[in-house]
């Protein structure tokens, strides 16, 4: 049976292997693309598809590859009861028996959007009396803190201070196998393609808690529009080759695959968490004044952890924040084996880099580093709100070397983008107006010198991204023999100034060769 077809076309076609866009065609057959050319090549291949769509000025352009998710964490946010309209702690308390009761042999109460005003003493005691041996938990909105009652902190070992991902992985083991969960996936992929992604790096955490199954289900259903490479993430235990090397071998398909490990080493340069090279400032938050380091990271274990991950072929992330952080893992990395252009043999990567020494940027450039940046993080907070904070820290000087996604590129970096999803939702917009543009969310700029060009960030979300999931071959740009994954925006990009890009969205995702969402 012949391979449907289908044409784009559109005056504006980003390529990515120019900086400026055309005006062309991309030609698709089956799962593959045919052909991209200008327009005036195109009249064989329209007349000879099965349907054709002229985009007018949308810019056509490989699809987004987002190289940092976490769909445990966007799911722990819609599941569960909705707790939003309990106005009582006996409210909350019943919405929780209500969601057990339907949900017969969960192993955990679990709610969701739990007003703040209801957190403390009683509503803890109503979780006790109604829920004497079944662990309860209620998070916030954003989850950024919950109630749980006294079975829950004996079976999971977090607290409400402390309910951040990599603390709750107990209950990730409860909540994963849900009914719910399971069919969530699909909304997660919906949600994905709605922004124009069709590839990700998905971090997993120890062995996905059997959620690994579910995928291996969907790809052999064929109803993955997204591709997925998993990493884990050892919270649970050590970094386990074992697993790593089975899932490796399970996972070798079109749509799943399995790439080696991710792990954390500072935390917020803004709380005084991250690790620096130079001491943080005498007015910094109390605890880090006058310290490199308040919270010590485990870099004999990742050292250790990193020399076997290499040695077994798998792939490692580091996720820094401070530039001493990004620092010794650079020089971690030094030490490792390269391929025949000098670059990580293992594609190696660092994660996040909210501050760097631009000395550093060049060695892993020199490297072939991959750096995995947050292009939309200033869309967060106010200017003030975040450089206030920043300068009390780490003072005027040290700023300016933060979120320095020029420095990376003109090092010889791999840059590519992720969001950290849930903390941020893809959105190219957002990245051009924060990346391209410098500006925080009320408009104010910061270290505009820093920013990348319009090419460089589409790049960034493409080819590197393509780069990073060791796809290039088959990812990242628009080519003859390359897989189908196509996003069209809704405007021409190169036509919006940075300033106003922030309502720049998507019109159509292809993935594989199919349309999988159309505004």
């Amino acid at each position: 049976m012949p391979k449907r077809s289908l044409v784009l076309l559109s005056r504006s076609v980003f390529t990515g292997l120019d900086d400026h866009p055309m005006d062309g065609f991309v030609a698709i057959r089956g799962n593959r693309i045919e052909a991209v050319g200008p327009a005036a090549d195109s009249g064989p291949f329209v007349e000879s598809a099965d349907e054709v769509r002229d985009m007018g000025t949308r810019t056509i352009m490989a699809g987004l590859v987002d190289v940092h998710t976490f769909f445990t964490g966007w799911v722990l946010r819609r599941t569960g009861a909705d707790l939003s309209s309990a106005s009582t702690p006996a409210d909350a308390a019943d919405a929780l028996l209500a969601w057990t009761a339907a949900h017969e042999g969960a192993p955990v109460a679990l709610g969701r959007n739990l007003p703040e005003c209801l957190l403390g003493a009683d509503l803890d005691r109503a979780l006790d009396q109604v829920f004497t041996a079944t662990p309860a938990v209620a998070f916030t909105e954003g989850a950024g803190t919950c109630a749980l009652n006294a079975a829950a902190g004996e079976r999971y070992g977090f607290t409400p201070d402390a309910c951040y991902a990599e603390m709750i992985w107990r209950l990730m083991a409860d909540y994963l196998p849900l009914d719910e969960v399971r069919e969530a996936y699909g909304d997660y992929m919906r949600m994905l393609n709605s922004r124009g992604v069709t590839a990700i790096k998905e971090m997993c955490f120890d062995d996905y808690y059997g959620f690994a199954d579910e995928m291996a289900r969907r790809e052999a259903a064929g109803d993955l529009t997204v591709r997925v490479d998993m990493m884990s993430q050892p919270v649970g235990r050590g970094a386990d080759l074992a697993y790593a090397r089975t899932a490796r071998d399970r996972f070798q398909g079109p749509f799943v695959r399995f790439s080696g490990f991710n792990r954390m080493t500072d935390r917020g340069l803004w709380c005084g968490l991250a690790e620096m090279i130079e001491p943080y400032e005498e007015g910094a938050d109390a605890g880090a004044a006058g310290k490199t380091v308040v919270e010590e990271p485990e870099w004999d274990l990742i050292a250790r952890e990193l020399a076997e991950v290499d040695a077994e072929g798998f792939r490692y992330s580091l996720h820094c924040q401070g530039d001493g952080a990004v620092r010794k893992t650079v020089a971690l990395y030094r030490d490792l084996p390269r391929d025949e252009r000098g670059r990580l043999a293992r594609r190696h990567s660092i994660t996040d880099l909210e501050n760097s020494d631009p000395a550093d940027l060049e060695a892993f450039g020199s490297i072939g580093g991959i750096c995995e940046v947050y292009p939309q993080i200033l869309t967060l907070d106010a200017r003030e709100d975040c450089l206030s904070t920043m300068r009390r820290q780490i003072g005027e000087t040290r700023l300016e070397h933060s979120w320095n996604r020029r420095g990376m590129v003109d090092a010889g970096c791999i840059v590519c983008c992720g969001t950290d999803l849930p903390l941020l939702t893809p959105h190219l917009g957002d990245s051009i107006y924060s990346a391209c543009g410098g500006y925080f969310a009320d408009g104010l700029p910061v270290n505009q010198g820093n920013t990348l060009t319009l090419a460089e960030l589409l790049r960034a979300w493409t080819l590197g991204g393509a780069y990073d999931l060791e796809r290039e071959d088959e990812l990242g740009t628009l080519e003859p023999g390359k897989l189908a994954d196509v996003c069209v925006l809704d405007a021409d990009a190169f036509s919006v100034d940075p300033r106003d890009a922030r309502s720049l969205g998507v019109a159509l995702t292809v993935s594989d060769g199919r349309i999988v969402y159309e505004s």
